[in-house]
């Protein structure tokens, strides 16, 4: 992405690098590209109905900026928490 964005500012000579790009992506992305992650396991660590949680997911209901929070804030804890662990074999 950043190769086809550079080749796309190249007669402008701005440079796109990887500190200065931002992505942002919807629910519905973000489930379909972290397909390791549990919708259900989310809705049920966060106190949401799981059902609802995945009617978000593929995109039949849109979630209010209060559970979009939510949501981010959930996902936010396990990435923190699956960050400190060490496994040992």
């Amino acid at each position: 992405m950043i190769e086809a964005l550079n080749l796309h500012y190249e007669e402008k000579a701005y440079v796109v690098e990887e500190n200065n790009l931002k992505l942002n992506i919807d629910l519905q992305q973000f489930f379909q590209y972290y397909r390791v992650l549990n919708a259900k396991f989310l809705a049920e660590r966060i106190g949401m109905n799981p059902t609802l949680l995945s009617q978000y997911v593929t995109g039949k209901k849109r979630p209010s900026k209060k559970q979009t929070l939510k949501i981010i804030k959930g996902i936010n804890k396990v990435g923190k928490e699956l960050s400190k662990i060490n496994l040992v074999s």
